[in-house]
């Protein structure tokens, strides 16, 4: 699928990105942390229960989550998320202790500055996965993140450098035992799916519905954030601003106007 920048009367074709089938990542490695709102009993992408949110969980970036809208291979899966380092902070804040939870995966975070990884291209941060905190949380203590208020005048950092590593949830999820935070929506039918524990059980991991649907990942732009006299009066258009989930894509506006 294309897309078009216009400059004057030439465009430019973009190819369109798709979630990538392909795409593997490590069972540990480094990520991002993000952190989002996400109100309680709330049934999110995965479709799973209501009551999963009474306990960690979080939405993973759009190409290890393995679809553009709906479930994908990363629902239901468990992570043990390790605090690093503040990325965009100047200095870097380094927490005097590593702090750690166990998230289970039930939403999409769909493409965007630091969910919009491709196969060829990392976020801003240099990594493929960034976890989408569900925060606050009744199920996540309110001093998880660390913070210098004195140094830096703020408490709220943003985004953050993490270790992950992908575990069973059986073990270390809050909500494992019970029943009720476990499985999706059963009025949803064929419209969700959030398997128990797909690391244990990998049989059970959700296919992709955006690529059993046919539905494509579209870098879709808005001509209100793009001005032809940058490009087409001498200068040149190092980003464009693409409306799919805000992602800025680099593109050098070649085209002679």
């Amino acid at each position: 699928m294309w897309g078009y920048i216009f400059c004057a009367f030439f465009s430019v074709p973009i190819l369109a990105q798709t979630v990538d089938p392909t795409f593997q990542y490590p069972a540990t490695g480094l990520a991002t942390m993000t952190h989002y709102e996400l109100p309680v009993d709330f049934v999110a992408a995965c479709g799973c229960t209501g009551s999963s949110t009474h306990y960690p969980t979080a939405a993973l970036s759009e190409l290890a989550y393995g679809s553009t809208t709906s479930y994908g291979p990363g629902c239901g899966r468990c992570f043990k998320l390790t605090l690093i380092n503040t990325f965009l902070s100047n200095p870097p804040f380094f927490p005097p202790t590593g702090k750690s939870l166990v998230v289970k995966i039930t939403d999409l975070c769909p493409g965007s500055t630091w969910c919009g990884a491709t196969p060829k291209k990392p976020n801003p941060s240099g990594y493929f996965l960034n976890f989408d905190l569900a925060y606050p949380s009744a199920a996540i203590p309110s001093d998880f993140f660390p913070s210098n208020l004195s140094f830096y005048g703020y408490t709220d950092f943003g985004v953050w450098n993490i270790s992950y590593a992908a575990i069973p949830c059986q073990e270390e999820w809050g909500g494992a035992n019970n029943p009720a935070a476990l499985g999706s929506v059963p009025s949803l039918a064929d419209g969700a799916c959030c398997p128990a524990d797909p690391f244990t059980n990998p049989n059970t991991t959700c296919p992709s519905y955006s690529l059993q649907n046919g539905i494509p990942y579209v870098d879709y732009f808005s001509t209100a954030n793009f001005f032809p006299n940058e490009c087409c009066y001498g200068g040149t258009l190092d980003q464009i601003q693409l409306r799919q989930g805000m992602e800025l894509a680099e593109l050098p506006c070649s085209t002679q106007c």
